[in-house]
């Protein structure tokens, strides 16, 4: 490989690691303080669906993307900012949907047109308790 092209793979490398560390768990904690509880980046595709207490409009759901975990809450990212109050967040395991009803407890500006959703865990919903979340996949 010619030296300038070396040079050039060089400084993409030198940025690449820069970028990535400044968005590190480490750097993130520092800029962000200390957390009640420890967070895992994990990045799964998940559903977003409006709640209240009377129903749960199946027809709204929202393809999101995840952004972390914890035991006690989520965050998502969206591409446009969503007045949720609470959510129905579903989740495919083991080839199952599985359904956890979320509080919103914030929306953060991210850049670019997205948002954050900072959700708190409330409840396991299970779709024999509420039927129409039988309809629900992806």
């Amino acid at each position: 490989m010619p030296f300038f092209t070396q040079k050039k793979v060089h400084e993409v490398q030198s940025f690449v690691l820069k970028f990535v560390n400044s968005h590190s768990e480490v750097a993130e904690s520092v800029e962000l303080g200390q957390r009640r509880e420890s967070r895992t980046r994990l990045c799964v595709v998940a559903v977003l669906i409006p709640y209240d207490a009377r129903t749960i409009p199946v027809r709204e759901k929202l393809p999101v993307i995840t952004k972390e975990f914890s035991s006690t809450g989520m965050s998502v990212i969206l591409s446009e900012p969503r007045g949720y109050d609470r959510v129905v967040v579903g989740l495919k395991y083991q080839g199952e949907m599985r359904f956890i009803l979320a509080r919103a407890v914030h929306l953060t500006p991210m850049g670019g047109g997205f948002f954050q959703l900072g959700l708190e865990f409330l409840q396991m919903l299970h779709p024999g308790d509420h039927p129409e979340l039988r309809e629900v996949v992806f």
